[in-house]
């Protein structure tokens, strides 16, 4: 791609994460004793909070896309706001940077919810990003995603790849970068086998899982439609984890796996998995100051 045009792209990008959040309200984000949202704060409460020992950024990747006919097409980043800041509450000493809200997929005519973005281009904008947090005067960068696109295995985990990467070129300068995974694939497989244990079915996108996350954090019902959780099944997960085949096209609507059954109690075990899960890898990167 021309260095111009993928400059010009990766911008765009990064314009739109920095839109795509919804902010409470002046008064209510001041009076926030914990506000570790990187939008929500003023340059002088940002300085002062990287002197106070707040140097780790975490830049954590949502996704939009079809999510079947009960969930809103943007879950990946209602959710990924959600619990980015909860784990830099957490750590207590990391600042949520903007959430990336599109990362690598296909949009497509028949399930018409889809955004992409291709992993050449996730690669530019996470390198961007994280060289910008670098320059703003963060020690510690944490790359990390609510989306399976770019966290494939080997050289396909652009993640990976970048936070390698920039870590080489930085760590003599004392600055390192981390890619966080396990929030995303172990945190979810952990859910899995408690849920399955409790005789719960399988679910690989939309269903169980993401449904019940996102009806946990919904507060005024645009997150879930309630009124279509009766219908929230799909493709069937078999027992090797897999897609299987159907021939019953009412089940190709988006779900693979079972979301009936989802409830705000599923969503907030699954949802303290991930802030857990993420916390204890980061610490083991950059341990906490005693």
């Amino acid at each position: 791609m021309h260095k111009v045009l993928k400059a010009s792209l990766t911008a765009a990008f990064l314009a739109t994460a920095a839109l795509s959040g919804t902010a409470p309200s002046v008064a209510n984000a001041a009076s926030s004793s914990q506000l570790v949202e990187f939008e929500l704060m003023t340059w002088p409460e940002v300085r002062d909070a990287l002197a106070a020992g707040k140097t780790t950024a975490l830049i954590y990747t949502g996704g939009v896309e079809q999510r079947g006919p009960q969930n809103a097409n943007g879950g990946h980043n209602l959710m990924a706001r959600a619990i980015v800041k909860a784990i830099a509450q957490k750590l207590g000493n990391a600042i949520a940077m903007p959430v990336l809200p599109i990362t690598p997929n296909n949009a497509s005519a028949e399930l018409p919810g889809t955004i992409g973005l291709t992993p050449d281009l996730l690669e530019g904008v996470l390198e961007r990003m994280t060289e910008q947090s670098i320059t703003t005067g963060f020690k510690n960068v944490v790359l990390m995603g609510d989306h399976g696109g770019g966290q494939g295995e080997g050289d396909k985990n652009v993640y990976r790849r970048v936070a390698t990467r920039l870590n080489d070129k930085y760590s003599a300068q004392g600055i390192h970068v981390f890619y966080c995974d396990q929030v995303y694939m172990p945190a979810n497989t952990a859910f899995d086998k408690e849920i399955a244990a409790k005789g719960y079915p399988q679910s690989l996108h939309g269903g169980l899982t993401d449904t019940s996350i996102m009806m946990y954090l919904d507060k005024d019902g645009t997150y879930v439609r309630k009124n279509k959780l009766k219908d929230a099944v799909g493709i069937p997960v078999g027992p090797d984890g897999k897609p299987q085949a159907v021939t019953d096209p009412a089940l190709k609507n988006g779900i693979v796996g079972d979301g009936r059954r989802s409830s705000a109690k599923l969503g907030k075990r699954a949802f303290d998995l991930k802030v857990e899960y993420a916390v204890k890898q980061i610490q083991g990167f950059i341990p906490p100051a005693t």
